[in-house]
């Protein structure tokens, strides 16, 4: 493909350019209507027990959790008076009609009798709360909640209402976060083009990286489509696609531009300087399209469509960015490349005398830069992973600030609470019904439980049959269908004491046989298992992978070991400071985000396979041209020397290019975009100048010839089916290494 790609360019280039701003539309149009193909849920597990309970709520009862809670605060008087009272009567009655509702319960529609104070209301009778369920999957229930927002959540002469409840906290969320990647887009652009003008020296070098990225995003956005009607894929996902896409068009467009100069420093003609290039560092994009698409492979491990998502999104733009680089740059340098300029020798980059310093004093650059990744990695040991709630948002948001006067002034759990569903339990079986709710009501923390037999509270007369006990029936008669039971509990939800009385509930052997728990805390309990479990086979995937494909590069066993061991140290560095910033809540002014003591589940691993797919970026650019001057003059430290200083240069320019963009990106307001672009710029950064600019070299020049070491066998291998960016240079037997400081 290369070989046709320089063919193409050399003998027509103004065509091949003509034909590829001709595709630039017709990708346009194809991926425009991606958006709506996108799905906005897909943050739960679909075969974990708590989505069975959810679906056999929805289902055979047309119940569930009240997903959008409504808050009403009576502008005169109290909840109870007349002419609130009918104004709340009718917001229930206009609720229960609407599409996608299926159950509302609140103080003006739901009598509990014999409790002395209805939990629907506060007990100064200021405040009331709706709970509604919706009706749908995840996309259903959040256009619901929309447009219940839109409608209801109002502030008239009757009273001041407020919005919150699950799906309507994850709607605000992405709205908000999505509003902040468009403003961080904006904040980041004049700062990019400045640094892209700086860094490609000159306006056509620096255009190169732009009309990649264009190309990369648009057939991303083909690409998900396509994916989007086959399979459910996040919307989320088109972030990774914007960042990700002018990254890589970065990083790729400016190894090309710097290898073409350094071919046109030795003399070389437009042309000759071009298809050199291609020879080299085109073979050097491929592979390293290949790295990095391998690292987002891991996320097809974890069974939640978010993360899936994101490995969907991940190898279509790596690849489109890999193409278009080779389809876009070929042309634009033969057209322009006599106003490209050269390059200075590697001795004289900065990166360049740097190896130098550091391969005459290795050990004395390597001990303290790699004891302080390891003092930075030490917090990470105390990651405690969990799911977002509405601490996430901002603080002057409104449906934060609905959420925290529910949680000071009622029990949070009757809009938050446990679904224990019963299969094998017919829902006239009262006696049973009975034995069980008994059984719940000596678990610690246990308050009260709703069934077909009314509300049952604890050492207390059960209330009899209510409004909502019909919803514990199973709807137009179905059969095997079995009852439910509604749990509530003392706690608010993130208290751990939650998870040990789910752990009870379904640990226990009960009366009523076989009993399946969901509810909110159970399906963030299960989504945070999935997801944990499925780690170590995604990092064991990675890393593996990872090895090979060095390994076919560089022909060594130690090197490829050597370059993702780095990494995890690199990237465990990074995940200690988000630990130590985030989850602990230091530099509270900093971070500005409220600390939960806990982490999402889904930003670091989903910030693992980002940064980890970049770092090999770097590392690919790096080993290739070390590779490369080994073969020529077998001479380990000539060939480290030049390789960073070719290399580095690279390498540290797009690593600064792309923390301008994340840390743009750290600017919004929700925790976890926020912490996804902090880390990330952390993570590149720390890669660029620690990891290849200072402990690579270090290393590198401790192992000497070990470096390029394997057996005989393994070398004959590699030799006929590795990959090269020259032509294979063939040796005799590599002398024994006796001393491991040799070169």
């Amino acid at each position: 493909m290369i070989r046709f790609i320089t063919g193409a360019a050399r003998r027509n280039p103004g065509r091949m350019l003509i034909v590829l701003l001709l595709a630039v539309p017709v990708l346009a149009i194809v991926g425009s209507g991606v958006s709506d193909r996108l799905s906005v849920g897909g943050f739960v597990d679909p075969g974990a027990e708590s989505t069975e309970v959810a679906d056999s709520l929805a289902d055979d009862f047309e119940t569930g959790s009240y997903g959008f809670v409504l808050l009403l605060e009576p502008k005169d008087g109290f909840v109870y008076n007349d002419h609130n009272v009918a104004e709340g009567e009718r917001i229930v009655a206009d609720l229960e009609a609407e599409d996608g509702v299926l159950e509302v319960a609140s103080f003006y529609n739901v009598t509990l009798s014999g409790l002395a104070q209805s939990p629907l209301r506060d007990l100064t009778g200021k405040r009331a709360i709706v709970g509604v369920v919706l009706d749908g999957d995840e996309d259903e229930q959040r256009e619901t909640a929309e447009h219940l927002h839109e409608t209801y959540v109002v502030d008239n002469d009757v009273f001041a209402i407020g919005a919150t409840g699950v799906i309507e906290i994850s709607r605000v969320a992405a709205e908000t976060a999505e509003k902040d990647l468009q403003f961080a887009e904006l904040l980041a652009a004049p700062f990019t083009l400045a640094g892209l003008l700086v860094v490609f020296r000159g306006w056509r070098a620096a255009s190169l990286p732009l009309a990649v990225a264009v190309f990369a995003v648009l057939g991303s956005f083909v690409a998900l489509t396509l994916v989007a009607s086959i399979t459910d894929v996040s919307i989320f996902a088109r972030t990774l696609v914007t960042a990700l896409g002018l990254g890589l068009a970065i990083d790729y467009s400016l190894l090309l531009v710097a290898r073409f100069r350094e071919e046109r420093s030795h003399g070389r003609s437009v042309e000759s300087a071009m298809s050199r290039t291609m020879q080299t560092a085109g073979r050097t994009v491929v592979f390293s399209a290949a790295t990095v698409g391998s690292s987002l492979l891991g996320l097809l491990v974890f069974p939640v469509v978010y993360l899936r998502s994101f490995a969907f999104a991940g190898v279509a733009v790596v690849t489109m960015a890999a193409l278009a680089s080779l389809l876009v740059v070929p042309p634009v340098l033969v057209r322009w490349g006599e106003k490209m300029g050269s390059a200075a020798s590697a001795d004289e980059t900065f990166w360049g005398r740097q190896a130098e310093r550091v391969m005459r004093r290795p050990l004395a650059w390597l001990v303290p830069v790699g004891l302080l990744l390891v003092f930075l990695a030490v917090p990470f040991f105390g990651l405690e992973p969990g799911r977002t709630d509405d601490r996430a948002l901002p603080e002057d948001s409104a449906a934060r600030q609905t959420t925290a006067t529910i949680r000071e002034h009622f029990n949070w759990s009757e809009v938050n609470t446990i679904h224990a569903l019963a299969p094998d339990v017919d829902a006239d079986d009262a006696e049973t019904i009975r034995a069980f709710t008994q059984e719940a009501l000596q678990i610690p923390g246990v308050i009260r439980v709703n069934s077909t037999q009314g509300y049952w509270r604890f050492e207390q007369p059960p209330n009899p049959p209510n409004e909502l006990t019909e919803h514990f029936f199973p709807v137009d008669g179905r059969e095997d269908a079995g009852t439910w039971f509604n749990i509530l509990y003392w706690y608010e939800p993130e208290d751990p004491r939650v998870d040990e009385l789910l752990d009870t509930l379904r640990a226990d052997e009960t009366v009523a046989g076989e009993v399946l728990v969901g509810g909110p805390n159970a399906t963030i309990n299960d989504t945070v298992e999935a997801v944990t479990d499925g780690l170590p086979f995604a990092l064991f995937i990675v890393g593996v992978v990872t090895y090979v494909l060095l390994f076919f590069m560089t022909g060594s066993l130690l090197v490829p070991l050597k370059a993702v061991i780095l990494n995890l140290l690199s990237l465990s560095a990074t995940f200690g400071a988000l630990v130590w910033i985030f989850q602990e809540g230091n530099l509270g002014g900093l971070s500005g985000v409220t600390a939960t003591g806990e982490l999402d589940v889904f930003t670091p691993i989903l910030m693992f396979c980002v940064a980890f797919g970049l770092s090999m970026d770097y590392e690919v650019f790096l080993l290739a041209r070390i590779k490369e001057e080994y073969d020529l003059t077998a001479d380990n430290h000539h060939a480290v020397r030049v390789g960073i200083g070719r290399t580095g240069p690279i390498v540290t320019a797009a690593a600064l290019l792309l923390a301008i963009v994340f840390l743009a990106i750290s600017t919004s307001g929700v925790s976890i975009v926020r912490m996804f672009g902090f880390g990330l710029a952390l993570a590149v950064l720390t890669d660029a100048f620690l990891v290849r600019g200072t402990i690579t070299p270090a290393l590198m020049k401790l192992a000497g010839r070990a470096n390029w070491w394997a057996p005989r066998a393994v070398r004959r291998f590699h030799l006929r089916y590795g990959i090269w960016e020259n032509d294979p240079v063939v040796r005799g037997p590599v002398p024994p290494v006796t001393n491991m400081e040799a070169t």
